[in-house]
Formats: structure tokens, C-alpha cells, sequence
């Protein structure tokens, strides 16, 4: 915190005679509206600092789900470059779930949707769960995810579950284009599209998280994708 602090002082003494002081206070306060106005994060104690398009979240959260939606509301306002995530989880109850309980919670919400039982493997340590296994598609992998994000006793995730489709299709470059070309979202004249056998390399320059996030998400759900390296750069 420390660190970060110094740096963005550095950086604000350098360019002391220019405009960038009013714009680092307007993305804080546009970052800390746009918190405020979602309803689960209204009574949220969140603190918002903003520096060169960084903008840093610090304070508490009752859920991970809730740290999450805190990052995903920052990345879709306009001129957030990058995000540094400091936010604390507090419970705010006196009794925490052993290990074992929250790895026994995991399971019996993972094996009750059949899109994903039996297919996944967890392991949690200190509160924190990976998900393990392999699935056919995407949609699937953000089911397990969805799933276990919604546990209140899971302080974080990390989804390490891989794609091996049972099927080989051949990834069609053309059928991701197209797709980029029908979003809103995307300049498909932005981003570049390099297919190597089941994986998919996308490189370019994109104005917001956002918009880099659209992109992988339209491109995991082409027949025959197991992997996506996004390369895209924000600015």
C-alpha cells in the first residue's frame, strides 16, 4: 500500500503542470458512484483511490461474491485501465466453517446441478477452494464457478478446471470474427484473432476491461476451443 502510494505521488509531482490531477479524482469519483449505485454494495465499506487509469480498491466485504462484483462494477467504468484489488473479507459472524465443512458444502452444490457432478475436484485450504477436473465446454467451467461463488463461507476461488472436448472441431477463425463483428462491444478491426490447433491467441488494443473480457468470453463459445490466450492490451 505503501509502495503504491509513493508511486502514484512520483507521478502526480511529474505532472504537477498538467490536467491529470482533476482526471485521476474524476475516475475515483465516477469508480466510487458506480459502486454505490449497485444495491448489494451500497452499504459496502469500500475506499477508492485512482492514479494514471489504476484504480485501487481497499476495506470490507461480508462475501468473495461480493469482492467480485466490487472489481466487475470498477472494470466497466470508463477510462479504469487496470484494477488492484485490496478488498478484506469480513464475515461478520462469530462462527467459520472448518475446511472440511465448506469442502463437503462444495460438493453437495456441485454434484446437485448434473451439468457438472461427479466431473469436478476440490480442494480448499484456510477457507480458500480450487476447483480441479475437466469439462467439454466453457459454460460448464462458470457453472462450477457460478455455483461455488455463491457460498458464503468460501473467503476465495480459483477455477483451475481445463476444457478437453470430447469432439475435435476444427476452430473456425472466420466464426469468431463474425461473432466479434454482431457485438456492440467489439471493434473486430481492434483485435486479432490467431488460431493453433485447439487454442486461440487474441492480441489487439481495446478501450476498457470490458471490452478485452467480451472478447475471450465470445471466443470460448466457438466449437472446438480448449484454450484462449488473451493478449489484448487496454488503453
Amino acid at each position: 500500500m505503501q509502495l503504491d502510494h509513493q508511486l502514484c505521488m512520483r507521478r502526480f509531482v511529474e505532472k504537477i503542470k498538467t490536467t491529470d490531477m482533476k482526471s485521476n479524482e474524476k475516475l475515483r469519483t465516477d469508480a466510487q458512484n458506480a459502486i454505490k449505485w449497485e444495491p448489494t454494495l451500497y452499504n459496502a465499506e469500500i475506499e477508492v483511490s485512482a492514479c494514471d487509469g489504476i484504480v485501487t480498491l481497499t476495506g470490507t466485504v461480508d462475501s468473495f461474491k461480493k469482492k467480485l462484483h466490487a472489481e466487475d462494477t470498477v472494470k466497466n467504468v470508463s477510462g479504469v485501465r487496470a484494477i488492484v484489488e485490496k478488498l478484506e473479507i469480513d464475515h461478520k459472524t462469530t462462527y467459520q466453517q472448518t475446511d472440511t465443512e465448506i469442502a463437503k458444502e462444495i460438493l453437495t452444490a456441485l454434484n446437485a446441478n448434473w451439468e457438472v457432478a461427479d466431473k469436478v475436484q476440490v480442494k480448499v485450504e484456510h477457507g480458500y477452494a480450487t476447483l480441479f477436473g475437466e469439462l467439454e465446454w466453457n459454460y460448464q467451467k462458470e457453472i462450477a464457478w457460478e455455483t461455488v461463488l455463491n457460498l458464503k463461507d468460501v473467503k476465495g476461488l480459483t477455477n483451475a478446471i481445463t476444457i478437453r472436448q470430447t469432439t475435435h472441431d476444427e476452430i473456425e477463425k472466420r466464426g469468431i470474427e463474425d461473432a466479434f463483428a454482431r457485438n456492440w462491444a467489439i471493434d473486430q478491426e481492434n483485435i486479432g484473432v490467431e488460431v493453433t490447433g485447439n487454442s486461440v491467441t487474441l492480441t489487439g488494443k481495446v478501450d476498457s476491461l470490458y471490452q478485452k473480457e467480451e472478447a475471450e468470453r465470445i471466443v470460448w463459445n466457438a466449437p472446438g476451443v480448449w484454450m484462449v490466450d488473451n493478449e489484448i492490451l487496454v488503453g
